[in-house]
């Protein structure tokens, strides 16, 4: 996977509209509603750099990234011993936010776990924390290129994740 392009300024430049309220303020669907389409986004720039652009491979390929069954299995297995503290509860304010009824291939547990996931993204999208976004998906990427056989070894967060964790 390629490197971003000045993750930082490409954040500022993405982000026309900031939220009406501070971000841990937001209800934490709406965090998945906005998470949903970045992780949405950065499957499809991830797909688009690979060699095979066939419209309907790339819509396959993206469709079993972003299914609820699998971002479960990137939280649980990839993301979650990677997570600070502040991350994890997040997490956990998406995944027991009532977000509606699942759609009717979901899974409710999976749905919930995906929600939380998309809390998330959305949560580190509008805090500007795009290089630690990239941190996580590119774990999930490597899994999933290494046919996702193994789970994450827990690492220590980025130093910027920990000047977040430490300054709060």
């Amino acid at each position: 996977m390629s490197e971003p392009h000045n993750s930082e300024a490409l954040a500022n430049d993405l982000l026309f509209y900031s939220p009406s309220k501070k971000t841990n303020l937001l209800n934490p669907v709406v965090l998945a509603y906005v998470g949903d389409s970045v992780f949405e986004l950065l499957v499809r720039q991830y797909l688009v750099s690979l060699p095979n652009h066939k419209p309907h491979h790339l819509h396959r390929e993206a469709t079993g990234i972003v299914s609820a069954k699998a971002q479960r299995r990137i939280l649980l297995e990839h993301w979650q011993p990677l997570l600070t503290e502040e991350e994890a509860d997040v997490v956990r304010r998406g995944r027991n936010t009532k977000s509606g009824a699942p759609p009717k291939n979901a899974d409710p547990a999976d749905y919930r776990q995906a929600t939380a996931l998309e809390c998330l993204v959305g949560y580190l999208y509008y805090e500007g924390r795009i290089q630690r976004l990239h941190e996580l998906f590119a774990c999930a990427i490597a899994a999933r290129e290494d046919g996702e056989e193994r789970p994450a070894q827990p690492a220590a967060p980025s130093a910027a994740a920990k000047k977040t964790k430490e300054g709060e």
